[in-house]
């Protein structure tokens, strides 16, 4: 057996008999986390000042932790040098890079360095807050991918033990118990779901305060539908979701999800392979894009439609599904596997209809992953393909959201001429739901380019209006933080704190929130609240900025909320 070095978890280092050996100090854990994780080796000086700021000899405390390893380890050549290099004896396991590499068994995912908190100097406690938000993301995207790999092929009980670990992580992260819920639903254990359903709804009231949202009791159901007497169940599936997409498209979302639930739960009988992704692909979509919080429940519904759809030759459909889930990836900040899905569904891609909604959310996942640039390459080709089908929607939702890339990059006038473009095709279109986004992007472009405050506010108020119509969290969100900035330039800091506490409620108020946006409007609030003298508060929030953009992989946020925590630890 190999040494194996465990950081997940309670830390330990274990010999090639699987005995523990001693290694006394949390700091020694940190030590060799810090060392394990980094992409290049750290000079002593550097790690003395992060891990030994406090002691009356940074660099002899080091030189004992090193010693203390290098005797767990039992070997005298590693951990050696300035800068200090790893040099592990060959064949050692190390946990964090088993998982880095999606090789490590779901049951030995744990939180870095587990309830271990090394007494540490600022830049050090900061540097940990963030890798255990970024390791807690790449669990959890594990997590959820395999249970949704376990349901599309009817393994419900792997699913259901996966989902119990993810619950037992973290009972009160409604995205698990989503997952739990719908694998015992789809094991025909729907007694045990609404069980568990009752569990989580009076933990949530209990211990938070608030129920759960409707999507956890809606995954407790198995809609079955019973076709009319003289037609066949093929039939009657298509004339299910042909009735199910136009209330969709009508802006019913209620009877349309209703009939779409009706015609998956049909097309799970019906002998038509293509008809029963078909099915699945347009519940997955509704599910994901006309109602909110049920983001989760659609993912599963597009992953069976995959599984069908690219084992049997069908490229549209398998294409749509998994585009539909680099979407649904990006949305959640889940970037690495918002990419996979991504280039899977290029693979597949058989139509510029297809090439579309690829590069569109290719792009959007660049942009908020700090590549920048290259995501507006491709917001730029989705446009050429939208333009070229005639797809108006399709090159309304890049201008719209590609807006937020030029925003991103810097590039004012374009951004402005983009947002223009795009309300001149919403209002030829009549996609008033849309038209709170451009709104709110082209105030924040007034503002950065010096258009009197005041003279922005009525556009918005109207965007901000429409959107608490709509009820679309995300358009809220950012009206609301567009009047906040206009606030902020007129020095009124109060009001501008007010309307961001809004905008962030807004924002989170349903699971599957815009995490881009939502980290966009924590720096916003950690800024305003520290000119405001709220530094309790700022701090606070600082926390919760660098623990959100690990997760979601936006380290130039990462780096400026880890820049003000070092500072405001040191103050």
């Amino acid at each position: 057996m190999a040494r194996r070095i465990k950081l997940l978890g309670k830390p330990a280092i274990l010999d090639e008999e699987g005995r523990s050996q001693v290694v006394r100090g949390h700091q020694a854990w940190g030590l060799l986390a810090r060392l394990a994780l980094s992409q290049r080796p750290l000079d002593r000086h550097t790690l003395a000042a992060e891990l030994f700021s406090e002691s009356v000899d940074p660099l002899g405390s080091l030189r004992w932790c090193l010693a203390a390893l290098r005797k767990a380890l039992n070997a005298s050549d590693c951990l050696v040098g300035d800068p200090i290099e790893l040099r592990l004896p060959p064949g050692t396991e190390v946990d964090l890079w088993l998982l880095e590499r999606d090789a490590l068994s779901i049951e030995d995912m744990e939180p870095l360095l587990g309830a271990t908190d090394p007494q540490s100097g600022p830049e050090f406690s900061t540097w940990l807050l963030a890798e255990r938000a970024r390791l807690a993301a790449i669990i959890d995207r594990s997590i959820r991918r395999e249970t949704m790999r376990a349901l599309a092929i009817h393994d419900h009980d792997r699913a259901i033990r996966i989902a119990e670990i993810a619950v037992r992580r973290d009972a009160f992260d409604e995205s698990a118990n989503i997952f739990l819920v719908k694998a015992l639903i789809l094991a025909g254990r729907s007694e045990a779901a609404l069980k568990h359903v009752e569990a989580a709804e009076r933990l949530f009231a209990e211990e938070l305060g608030v129920a759960p949202s409707p999507a956890l009791r809606s995954a407790a159901r198995l809609s079955v539908a019973a076709p009319p007497g003289g037609i066949s169940s093929e039939a009657h599936v298509r004339s299910l979701i042909r009735s199910g997409t136009a209330a969709l498209e009508a802006g019913a979302p209620d009877a349309g999800i209703e009939t779409l639930r009706q015609a998956a739960a049909l097309a799970e009988k019906v002998t038509d392979h293509h008809l029963r992704a078909e099915a699945m692909l347009e519940l997955g979509r509704g599910l994901v894009h006309s109602v909110r919080g049920f983001d989760d429940e659609g993912a599963i519904m597009l992953q069976q439609c995959t599984e069908i759809a690219s084992t049997r030759g069908y490229n549209g459909i398998a294409s749509a599904g998994f585009m539909e889930l680099g979407y649904v990836e990006a949305l959640a900040g889940r970037r690495p596997g918002a990419d996979g899905y991504l280039r899977t569904a290029m693979g597949f891609a058989e139509s510029a209809r297809d090439l579309i909604g690829i590069h569109a959310v290719i792009a959007f996942n660049l942009v908020d992953w700090g590549k920048v640039e290259r995501g507006l390459e491709h917001y730029s080709i989705s446009l050429e393909h939208a333009r070229s089908a005639a797809n108006r929607r399709g090159e309304i939702w890049s201008l719209g959201l590609g807006a937020w890339g030029q925003l991103a990059a810097g590039h004012l006038d374009d951004a402005e001429a983009w947002l223009r473009a795009c309300l001149d095709l919403v209002d030829d279109v009549h996609w008033v739901a849309f038209r709170p986004w451009p709104i709110a992007l082209l105030g924040e472009t007034g503002l950065r380019r010096q258009q009197a405050p005041a003279t922005l506010r009525g556009p918005l108020e109207e965007a901000y209006a429409l959107s608490c119509h709509l009820r679309d969290p995300c358009w809220e969100a950012a009206a609301a933080r567009s009047l906040a900035l206009t606030y902020a330039a007129e020095g009124e800091l109060v009001a501008a704190a007010r309307w961001l506490d809004e905008a962030y409620a807004r924002c989170i108020r349903e699971t599957d929130a815009y995490v881009g946006l939502q980290v966009e409007i924590l720096a916003n609030r950690v800024e305003t609240n520290e000119k405001l003298g709220r530094n309790d508060v700022a701090t606070a929030l600082s926390r919760e900025w660098v623990s959100l953009a690990a997760r979601a992989h936006m380290d130039a946020h990462v780096g400026r909320a880890a820049a003000f925590l070092s500072g405001r630890y040191s103050d």
